[in-house]
């Protein structure tokens, strides 16, 4: 049985329940990572909370803090709620998702590969785990970053990135493949910007370390 992390952006969190329920019945054991990006924009804006990214990561502050994991548990539960009985919602700072504190955007982590137990006794039962992207601290994670981590820590042969976006665009086209140093170095020279970097670099991260990539319908190959 293959492992699979599908990592679902909070723009199409509603809408990606099909293909994880796909996956799931093409006897794979599915670990889902969701992001909730326009949710807590929008909701630090309602506050008052500036709104502020570096490299594609949040600036979080503690009140950012507070907006992000409710953010996150209204996704997660809404996620769960459209895969069925079978998902199962977890907090990765409440499982042991590890991640280096990244003192310079505030509480954001870089997470760390980590195997947590309790997505093993998940898939060990047969459920599928919707993991929200927080790591212990608490410190908010990159949902991309999380899922490439969490695909290397737990073994998985492919990590797929579900987007509103089909996938990487140069030049006006959809590029269907490239390899790891290729993506690395459009992402070193500042040819790209935007949501792209962080799926692309966690993207890179994991096919590096022999998982295949996928986001959209561009593969990043090893």
């Amino acid at each position: 049985m293959s492992r699979v992390v599908v990592k679902v952006g909070g723009a199409v969190a509603s809408s990606s329940a099909g293909a994880v329920l796909d996956l799931a019945a093409d006897r794979s054991e599915v670990v889902v990572v969701h992001g909730a990006g326009p949710q807590i924009s929008d909701e630090m804006r309602r506050l008052g909370i500036p709104v502020e990214f570096v490299g594609g990561r949040r600036v979080t502050t503690a009140a950012g803090l507070e907006v992000v994991r409710s953010s996150f548990a209204s996704v997660n539960a809404e996620l769960c709620a459209e895969i069925g009985e079978t998902a199962v919602g977890l907090f990765g700072d409440e499982i042991g998702l590890r991640a280096r504190h990244v003192t310079e955007l505030g509480l954001v982590g870089d997470p760390l590969p980590s195997r947590p137990q309790a997505i093993e006794d998940a898939l060990a039962a047969g459920l599928i785990p919707v993991v929200a992207p927080l790591a212990e601290g608490p410190l908010n994670v990159n949902a991309d970053e999380a899922a490439s981590a969490l695909a290397v820590g737990l073994g998985a042969e492919r990590i797929l990135f579900l987007t509103d976006v089909p996938g990487l665009i140069l030049a006006d086209s959809v590029v269907t493949s490239i390899d790891a140093d290729a993506a690395e170095s459009l992402l070193d020279d500042g040819s790209l910007d935007g949501g792209i970097v962080p799926k692309l670099r966690a993207a890179v991260t994991a096919a590096k370390r022999g998982v295949q990539a996928e986001i959209g319908e561009t593969a990043v190959l090893s």
